[in-house]
């Protein structure tokens, strides 16, 4: 594995063979992927940090949607990638959307963990809020919020390392960086789905709040040929709350795209 920067990106870069793109959430970074690792062992796996999240510094403007594609569409082509299989959780799965639409010829298929269209309008204003608390120095407030609101009851009870990494995540994130994301993701708009053409997975979490079944389905129902599938008593995080049923159905969904 090598650790590289890029156009103001620090990624992961290892193994050979087709690459593959992987773009966090909110409050994640490269490691949300760690449990994908081994069954994408016959790929090229370059896994972002965004701006402002994780080792990547923040941006000097505020970011945006827009921002992010272009800034990842640049640091993959500066890897010398022509085409890759992107996968995006949360925030990063409108990330991926942009990226698709804008890039076709880039982008081989995409498989979105907790998939969004846009936030709702109770969701933006309560992302307003949490930069404001980012910036109050409230990032362990934050990161209890999310564990209680977002992971599956059963994961809370029953995978105690799985809340507390999803709380480490969170309260290392430097606080102005993780405050513009929540900005950018609070003026996030709907990607026009009639652009995106290419074979789409969406694995979503029943218990999910962040985003639901519902939101889901709308989305696999706009993506023409989209396949959606649904965890059981999961919640947000669905990476490290399913990690195995995660790496398997994308293991089995690129399989399917490279026939």
């Amino acid at each position: 594995m090598t650790t590289v920067q890029l156009a103001g990106i620090v990624a992961e870069v290892s193994g050979e063979g087709m690459p593959v793109v992987l773009i966090h959430g909110l409050g994640g970074t490269a490691n949300t992927y760690e449990p994908l690792m081994e069954a994408l062992s016959s790929y090229r796996v370059i896994r972002i940090d965004m701006p402002g999240s994780g080792r990547s510094p923040v941006p000097h403007d505020a970011p945006t949607i827009e921002s992010f594609a272009s800034d990842i569409v640049r640091a993959v082509r500066s890897l010398a990638v022509e085409r890759a299989h992107f996968v995006g959780h949360s925030l990063g799965t409108i990330v991926c959307q942009k990226i698709a639409a804008d890039n076709p010829a880039l982008v081989a298929s995409l498989a979105l963990y907790g998939a969004l269209t846009e936030p709702p309008e109770g969701a933006r204003t309560g992302l307003g809020k949490r930069a404001q608390m980012a910036r109050a120095g409230e990032m362990s407030e934050i990161a209890d919020q999310i564990v209680g609101a977002t992971l599956a009851p059963g994961t809370r009870s029953s995978q105690p390392a799985v809340a507390a990494f999803v709380r480490e995540s969170v309260m290392r994130q430097n606080p102005e960086g993780y405050a513009r994301t929540c900005e950018a993701l609070a003026k996030a708009e709907r990607v026009d789905s009639r652009l995106i053409s290419v074979p789409t997975l969406l694995v979503t979490g029943e218990n999910d709040p962040v985003a639901p079944v519902a939101m889901a389905r709308e989305l696999a129902d706009a993506i023409a040929g989209a396949s959606l599938h649904v965890l059981a008593q999961c919640g947000h995080w669905s990476l490290v709350e399913r990690p195995a049923e995660c790496s398997r159905k994308l293991v089995e969904f690129l399989r399917r795209v490279e026939r």
